[in-house]
């Protein structure tokens, strides 16, 4: 039986996120986040674009003219052209994506296998996925030790090994192309020390709040395909709802998912 969250459900978890995003800690974090993912915009290329994440946009710096947001409810999306759907059910065609961005969302989702299969499924061959996630061996994942820290964010959630996505991404046919980590402090602190931050990242050391993963899709039979428009999809999507045949075509594609993940979490080593 699925315990996937219900739309209420994850309308709170982004009420929660936006107040910890607007937060000192959070805005230190986010900082850090956005100095490390510089560099890297500058090498993606496309059109089409898609974000999702808790708070503020995260990549809004990119020269993607088209990044879409998401939101899991209309009463949550910040405008006309937000994607609104479930996680784990994007009412979008294969491939039609030049890069997808998962910000800090597959620590707090109860099936994140199924977010990572979706966000794989829509992501185009030759584009970018990127994934931002908490680090467990730094100074913040150490603090979830402490009492009550793991009953609000960021401490909420399972906070996994990068060498554990890695194994995840492997089986949606996506390698890691960079690993950066970012966010860098003494315990008890926040990321503003701009020399630790200096240091970490020129050295990539293991030990910042967050990790960056850069990905793309390795399969040899993977081609590129002609850009589709997606304002259809996604007006459809957020004014609307799915409709009828869209819920069911998500409905199959949704235990097909299951079907699959079932399958690989038996090979799974457990981090």
């Amino acid at each position: 039986m699925s315990n996937a969250p219900t739309p209420i459900d994850l309308a709170e978890l982004i009420s929660m996120g936006r107040q910890f995003w607007a937060s000192e800690g959070g805005r230190a974090i986010r900082r850090a986040e956005r100095a490390c993912l510089g560099p890297m915009t500058e090498r993606w290329a496309g059109v089409h674009g898609l974000e999702m994440s808790l708070g503020a946009p995260i990549v809004d710096m990119s020269t993607i003219p088209h990044l879409i947001r998401w939101s899991p409810t209309r009463e949550c999306a910040e405008s006309s052209s937000t994607l609104v759907c479930h996680p784990d059910a994007l009412p979008l065609p294969n491939g039609c994506l030049d890069l997808v961005v998962l910000h800090h969302v597959l620590e707090v989702m109860p099936e994140p296998h199924h977010v990572l299969q979706e966000a794989a499924r829509v992501t185009a061959p030759g584009g970018r996925l990127i994934i931002v996630s908490w680090s467990p061996l730094s100074p913040a994942g150490m603090a979830r030790c402490l009492p009550g820290h793991k009953q609000r964010l960021p401490g909420q959630g399972s906070w996994r090994r990068p060498g554990r996505l890695r194994d995840w991404l492997a089986f949606v046919e996506f390698e890691i192309e960079r690993l950066d980590y970012c966010g860098f402090h003494l315990p008890g602190m926040t990321p503003r020390n701009a020399v630790l931050e200096t240091l970490g990242r020129r050295h990539n050391l293991p030990m910042g709040d967050s990790y960056i993963i850069q990905a793309r899709c390795r399969s040899r039979l993977a081609r590129h395909q002609p850009q589709r428009p997606l304002f259809g999809a996604v007006v459809g999507a957020t004014r609307l709802g799915l409709d009828s045949r869209s819920r069911d075509v998500a409905a199959r594609t949704s235990q097909d998912n299951a079907i699959s993940v079932a399958q690989g979490a038996a090979n799974e080593d457990v981090g």
